[in-house]
Formats: C-alpha cells, sequence, structure tokens
C-alpha cells in the first residue's frame, strides 16, 4: 500500500514540475518559422551540397584533376573533362553530384587546393524524386551566373 502511495506522490510531483517548465517557458517568444512565406537565414559556415566556384568570367575554377572524385568516401562525384585542340589544359565538361549518398563530410572541398569547390547555403532540397538529388553542378553555375548578371550564356 505504501508504494502505491509513494507512486502518487511521485506523479503529482512530475506533474508539478512539467507544468513549472511550460509556465516558465511560456511568456518567451516562438522560435517557429512560418516556412512557405519565412525563410530561415543560413549560417555563412553552414554545410549544404558541393557547389562550383566560378572565376571572373564565369567559368569554373576546376581543372579536372579528380582529387575530390578521389577523396569522395561515397563515391557520389562524377567528373569528366577534355583537353581542347591548342590549348594546354583540361576544360570541364560534366560534373555531377549524387546528393542521395553525399555524406556532406566535406573531403571534396578539403581535397581541392584550386578553390574550385565550396558548400552552398541551400537548405530547402525537399523533393519526392531520386533524380532531383542528382546535381549537374556545372549546368547550376551557368544558371547562378546567368542569374547574377554575369558570364556570356
Amino acid at each position: 500500500m505504501s508504494g502505491y502511495f509513494t507512486d502518487l506522490w511521485g506523479g503529482a510531483v512530475s506533474l508539478l514540475e512539467g507544468m513549472w517548465v511550460t509556465l516558465k517557458e511560456f511568456p518567451k517568444r516562438p522560435v517557429t518559422v512560418g516556412y512557405p512565406h519565412e525563410h530561415l537565414k543560413m549560417y555563412r559556415r553552414f554545410r549544404g551540397h558541393v557547389e562550383l566556384i566560378g572565376g571572373e568570367d564565369g567559368s569554373p575554377n576546376c581543372i579536372v584533376c579528380s582529387m575530390c572524385e578521389r577523396a569522395c568516401p561515397s563515391n557520389c562525384i562524377s567528373m569528366t573533362g577534355e583537353k581542347p585542340e591548342g590549348s594546354k589544359k583540361k576544360v570541364l565538361t560534366s560534373y555531377i553530384l549524387d546528393f542521395t549518398t553525399c555524406s556532406l563530410c566535406g573531403s571534396c572541398v578539403e581535397s581541392c587546393n584550386f578553390n574550385a569547390l565550396k558548400f552552398s547555403n541551400e537548405y530547402n532540397l525537399a523533393s519526392t524524386r531520386r533524380e532531383d538529388f542528382i546535381i549537374d553542378l556545372l549546368e547550376r553555375l551557368a544558371e547562378q551566373n546567368k542569374a547574377s548578371g554575369g558570364g556570356d550564356d
């Protein structure tokens, strides 16, 4: 019988503690954001998916050394490049990121010695289709250059 009253007393104390926390937090301003109408401002160091960095002319800084592709533990990066006739350097022709397998470890960004990769600040990547997470970063860079008014595209 004493166990019953002990449990009853413990439950009442627990209820009062919970109510006290509720009363203490009630007057504070809510942290919730009304999502479709309001957007969060991401921190500068937020690590979204990987993006290519373009030069002043809008072309990517990537020299197709494939260091990022080799450093990736998830094998989510695939890139191709070709060497045009009369040119000394390779030109990036395709840079595909399979974000479905990316672990956001940052090995690709750290291994790039040519300032060609960075993390984006994009956080709204919700979709129901797997194809939406296979991102052509070269095409994305061209779209960003077009939107910002840079580049000749």
